[in-house]
């Protein structure tokens, strides 16, 4: 079944429903065709102001599907190497940083009469599915993301059927040089020497600190201190010599003696305070029990002290001289001041808090008046100086409770020793 029309002649083929147009490169005479008539073999003819043509009708053959080619590759407007002819199949491209750009020019073989081609192309790596077709026959990518990538073309005849092998193109876009693997692994590497350099350095400066603590501490009690005990001794000596010529309460060498022995326990709270062997909350735990046991024990009172959690902790040398002067002068007032009978000590670590909390049942005191504050107030300083609080609950006839809560310092678990043996 035909028609004609102003554009050419269609014929339908009522078997498939496919059309068959037919324009002068078919044969068709130019312009309009005005008459369409069948003479008695069966013939068709088609008659316009400019000719006229004849359609015997016949079975079409089958139509074959078209080839196609890729004919120029460019990349970042470079021509690269690809036979005049075509190819179905190119090499491999390289296309470097800042020159990802490239443009695929493609033809198609129809060997139909007058047959016309259109084209489907798709780039795997960013295109999930063919394009429309369409007659465009180049195809140009710019800024395309690294990796690899392959582009297929086909085309389709005049009754949509595609090429049997679609022409490929693979090319692969190159990342910049700090996104490949080796320079990405290089600076993973040179990060990580750079960390354990430092940490190396930081363990370096740390022993450097603990061996100069050590050699104080030996130096304030070797040297200083028995210097400190052979005053003491000599002054108790010529004090025991003089007798009854020298009266008790002005003797200066009593005065010498004590004084000497405040040093002498001045001296070793010092040393104690920068031996880095006593770094631990539980050797200040164990000094704080000595300490507060034997002052409240010559005084007749009774002691409870509590330790909770302490272990392998860690302490700045400050931090722990600190903690132990407020402790000290806490028992100092308790044992002298209060007139208390029973003192209930705690010394506990909560998470990355300290807690150190002093009772006793003694007379008490008001925290307001300007004597009691002035030592509170240097208490308190020390507190704030570790980032921590005091609180003082106390009042005449109910005893007094100090409180003290400090955060603690993240430190090394691990001990430096083991390094001294490299």
């Amino acid at each position: 079944m035909s028609g004609s029309t102003s554009r050419g002649v269609d014929r339908l083929d009522l078997t498939d429903g496919s059309v068959k147009h037919y324009t002068a490169a078919d044969g068709l005479p130019l312009g309009a065709n005005f008459t369409a008539i069948r003479d008695r073999n069966g013939d068709l003819w088609f008659g316009g102001a400019q000719g006229l043509a004849r359609l015997t009708p016949e079975v079409e053959p089958r139509a074959t599907a078209p080839t196609v080619l890729i004919n120029s590759v460019r990349i970042a407007g470079v021509s690269q190497p690809v036979s005049e002819l075509g190819e179905t199949e190119t090499g491999r491209f390289t296309l470097q940083p800042g020159r990802n750009q490239i443009q695929v020019d493609f033809v198609g073989l129809g060997f139909g009469s007058g047959e016309s081609l259109n084209y489907q192309y798709m780039l795997e790596g960013a295109d999930q599915s063919w394009t429309l077709p369409g007659k465009q026959r180049s195809v140009n990518y710019a800024s395309l993301r690294p990796g690899s990538y392959r582009f297929l073309v086909r085309a389709l005849n005049v009754n949509g059927v595609p090429s049997s092998t679609p022409a490929s193109l693979q090319f692969t876009v190159l990342p910049p040089i700090w996104q490949r693997w080796w320079f990405v692994s290089f600076a993973v590497l040179a990060t990580m020497l750079l960390i354990y350099a430092a940490h190396r350095y930081r363990v370096a400066r740390l022993l450097e600190l603990e061996r100069v603590r050590t050699r104080i501490a030996t130096d304030l009690h070797d040297d200083i201190g028995s210097s400190l005990s052979q005053i003491v001794i000599l002054s108790e000596l010529v004090r025991q010599q003089a007798g009854a010529r020298l009266e008790l309460e002005a003797d200066p060498l009593s005065r010498i003696a004590h004084v000497s022995r405040e040093l002498v326990d001045s001296m070793s709270d010092i040393v104690w305070a920068i031996n880095p062997k006593k770094d631990h909350l539980g050797d200040l735990a164990q000094r704080m029990r000595r300490f507060s046991g034997d002052l409240l024990a010559s005084r007749g009172i009774e002691l409870r002290f509590r330790v909770g959690g302490a272990g392998e902790r860690r302490l700045m040398a400050e931090e722990r001289r600190e903690v132990f002067l407020i402790f000290k002068e806490s028992i100092n007032n308790m044992a002298r001041h209060s007139g208390c009978t029973e003192v209930d000590i705690d010394f506990e670590i909560s998470g990355d808090w300290l807690t150190l909390r002093l009772s006793d049942n003694g007379a008490g005191f008001d925290p307001d008046r300007g004597a009691a504050g002035a030592g509170l107030a240097s208490m308190a300083a020390r507190a704030r100086r570790l980032g921590g609080q005091l609180e003082v609950d106390s009042g005449p006839g109910q005893g007094t409770t100090v409180t003290l809560n400090i955060p603690l310092a993240h430190h090394p678990a691990w001990p430096l020793r083991r390094f001294l043996r490299k």
